[in-house]
């Protein structure tokens, strides 16, 4: 599931320049090891608790927007469901792409906005374009 997550996100991008943000990063960097893999994506690791120094301190709640400067997407992997409203409002004012990756089987948190169910191959996540 996590390698069509990934590949999911590597077809989207394509070979075009881009840099993406995973929020919330906590202990989880398989997906982030794939897209630092490839030389035209930059990719940006925030967490409120930084577990080493590749992930920048940043509380969605009040987010830094100078580090957000520039994405192109943002993703996060089973992020707690009271920090998805603010997933949203940080992607709708820097006008990306969001993914949230929720918890099998658990409801989004993102009130007033429709995000749009997406199956690709084992993994399911939910896209805000």
């Amino acid at each position: 599931m996590w390698q069509d997550f990934a590949e999911y996100i590597l077809n989207e991008v394509g070979d075009e320049d881009v840099r993406i943000a995973e929020v919330a990063v906590g202990k989880f960097d398989m997906i982030a090891e794939v897209l630092s893999s490839r030389e035209n994506i930059t990719l940006i690791k925030t967490d409120i608790s930084p577990a080493d120094e590749s992930v920048i301190k940043d509380d969605i709640t009040n987010p830094d927007f100078r580090i957000y400067e520039g994405v192109d997407m943002i993703y996060s992997i089973r992020p707690p469901s009271e920090l998805q409203p603010h997933l949203v409002n940080l992607a709708q004012k820097i006008n990306c792409q969001l993914i949230i990756k929720p918890l099998t089987n658990e409801d989004l948190n993102t009130p007033g906005v429709k995000m749009k169910l997406k199956n690709f191959n084992r993994a399911s996540f939910y896209i805000l374009r």
